[in-house]
């Protein structure tokens, strides 16, 4: 197997790791939000590796509609609902969960099937992933002003690499990098680095508002026996 190859699936089982540990760990603090999207995550990587392994073709089309709901509505929209739990205390009900999923995986297929949207469909993941980096300053503020100086530090390295990536991803190409392996391997580490700080800049904003006061005693439990 050619070295680039085998980092590139080393960088995929790291991005099925992070997302399926931290995904499941925010459907157990009932966060469904997230979790579900870490997990959409974990699947369209697992049909990557699949397609790396035996160029299955069913696999590849697997990851590439996954990997274009994630840019397309699963990060920018999902997640940062999901975020909004702590800085704005969004607590949607299961069934608003749901819709926002049926919504996204409906809005996807007809974004792919409809070739009116095929030229401008870059500009719009890169559109809707810059939204999604603007959110990620604001959080990153909240943090600070908490005090969680170092989450917020994590969470600025993680927007700026993420919006590196989404800006690279459709309209530049490295050199020498015809297959977009090399682009690949950095992607995923990216979006790795990414899933683990949120989970910690997440409970890190929502600790701090709690021990000041902007949730209840419940809340607080739960956290600790978290």
């Amino acid at each position: 197997m050619d070295i680039k190859i085998a980092i590139l699936c080393v960088a995929t089982i790291l991005l099925w790791a992070t997302t399926l540990i931290w995904g499941i760990k925010f459907l157990r603090r009932s966060n469904y939000l997230l979790g579900i999207e870490y997990l959409v995550v974990t699947v369209s990587t697992t049909n990557l590796f699949i397609y790396l392994m035996n160029e299955s073709q069913l696999a590849y089309d697997i990851s590439f509609f996954l990997d274009a709901f994630s840019r397309a509505a699963g990060i920018p929209i999902i997640a940062t609902a999901g975020l909004m739990a702590v800085t704005h205390n969004y607590k949607p009900s299961k069934t608003v969960d749901i819709l926002f999923f049926v919504g996204a995986f409906a809005g996807t297929a007809a974004l792919l099937s409809i070739d009116a949207f095929a030229k401008p469909l870059p500009y719009f993941y890169l559109v809707m992933w810059s939204a999604f980096s603007i959110y990620l300053v604001y959080f990153g503020y909240r943090l600070i002003q908490v005090g969680e100086y170092r989450h917020a530090v994590h969470v600025v390295i993680a927007m700026l690499c993420g919006q590196a990536i989404a800006t690279i991803y459709d309209f530049f190409k490295i050199p020498g990098d015809e297959q977009q392996i090399i682009f690949l391997i950095l992607a995923l580490t990216t979006w790795s680095y990414l899933v683990v700080v949120l989970y910690y800049a997440f409970y890190a904003l929502k600790r701090a508002t709690i021990s000041s006061g902007g949730a209840d005693v419940n809340e607080a439990f739960v956290e600790k026996a978290g």
